[in-house]
């Protein structure tokens, strides 16, 4: 941009900078340097010096006009719900924070319409959104296990009752032995879905439900905080427009006394043009002021939303892992309860393949017959 020529909006005193230049309202400034962060160095009657640059207004060559810096601003930056972005139709490519992850911390900047009305939440109300999800679905993992375990109490129960009814406990020999194995690694086998329901209630439901305990206190402050962050950026935008409209109105208070100086309407005009020079001087530090401001504002909110999403994220990472290991101790209960289960049969099988029916025949004939001497036929 060196090289151009720009047009001075409103006076400028000089003694903001070291080496300010000083120009009053509608003089021709050369532009020598145009550095970024709003100060750029210009000469002017064969003095140079540096000036902020809202102060003007750029030219295509000295007399033309174009654009003010005010209005290419509101062409390269969009402020949404006082949030300021860069115009997509002029934004240079930006790097992310943490390419290739997927991170919290780059994609929930812009504010989120609210289904349910016509508002908007904030990007990271989202976030917080996710968090109070993941509590509520470990909420009912946990509810699910305690079903599963009222199950499993219920069956061991059951279980156990049928074991003791005395049904077939009358059979004999090798058979009866069988049965009365049969029946008893029902009892056993309650025990083990008892032990299994024992150990999901201590190792799987309450790591569910104890997990995180003061989640709700850490979310309310990250909400409260990053809350208080917006609503600052909120009023300091509020206090750039209001700076913005006065200072369009002491340039115009300005300009009338400009014009009324040239017309020479009043004696007491020359004293009301220093006045307004003055009061126009003072708006534009006073939005400078109020700019500065504001950015300090949101320059915190912005590095505050990186370190608190990054936590978030963090945490979202530690509550899947919790709930993936607990998971996993599941299935190894259940195979190791199935394990247990096939060793209480085993001794079932055991004597089923022993049953002989020629055995328990000699048993019970031994034991009941009434006389092994045949009768005979009568003679006479």
């Amino acid at each position: 941009m060196s090289g151009l020529y720009c047009k001075s909006l409103y006076p400028f005193s000089g003694e903001q900078h070291q080496q300010g230049l000083s120009f009053e309202a509608g003089e021709i400034i050369k532009v020598v340097q145009a550095l970024p962060g709003g100060w750029w160095e210009g000469e002017k009657d064969g003095a140079k010096g540096w000036f902020p640059s809202s102060y003007v207004q750029v030219l295509e060559s000295p007399g033309s006009t174009s654009p003010t810096r005010k209005q290419r601003d509101k062409e390269t930056t969009v402020t949404i719900n006082s949030v300021t972005f860069p115009s997509l139709a002029f934004m240079s490519e930006q790097q992310l924070l943490k390419p290739s992850e997927w991170s919290y911390c780059d994609y929930f900047w812009a504010d989120k319409k609210d289904s349910p009305g016509n508002g908007s939440i904030t990007g990271f109300e989202v976030l917080l959104q996710k968090q109070l999800k993941g509590k509520q679905m470990q909420k009912e993992m946990a509810e699910f296990i305690r079903e599963r375990i009222k199950i499993e109490e219920e069956y061991a129960k059951s279980l156990s009752k049928l074991s003791q009814i005395p049904l077939g406990g009358q059979e004999e020999g090798t058979l009866g032995e069988a049965w009365a194995q049969l029946k008893k690694s029902l009892a056993d086998e309650a025990e083990v879905h008892l032990k299994f329901s024992s150990k999901l209630q201590s190792e799987v439901e309450k790591p569910f439900l104890t997990f995180r305990e003061n989640f709700k206190k850490d979310m309310k402050r990250f909400d409260h905080h990053i809350a208080d962050l917006r609503k600052q950026l909120v009023g300091r935008y509020a206090a750039v427009e209001k700076a913005r409209k006065a200072l369009a109105d002491r340039q115009k208070e300005l300009e009338l006394k400009s014009q009324q100086m040239k017309m020479k309407l009043s004696s007491k005009i020359d004293e009301d043009m220093k006045r307004a020079r003055r009061k126009s001087t003072q708006a534009g530090d006073d939005l400078m002021r109020c700019v500065d401001l504001y950015n300090q504002s949101q320059s915190k909110w912005f590095e505050e939303i990186v370190t608190t999403s990054l936590e978030l994220e963090k945490l979202e990472v530690e509550r899947v892992e919790m709930i993936r290991q607990h998971l996993c101790q599941y299935t190894t209960l259940r195979h190791e309860t199935d394990m247990f289960n096939q060793s209480t049969i085993e001794p079932v099988d055991q004597l089923l393949h022993s049953v002989d029916p020629a055995k328990d025949r000699e048993l019970w004939v031994q034991e009941n017959k009434t006389g092994e001497i045949r009768p005979v036929d009568i003679e006479i």
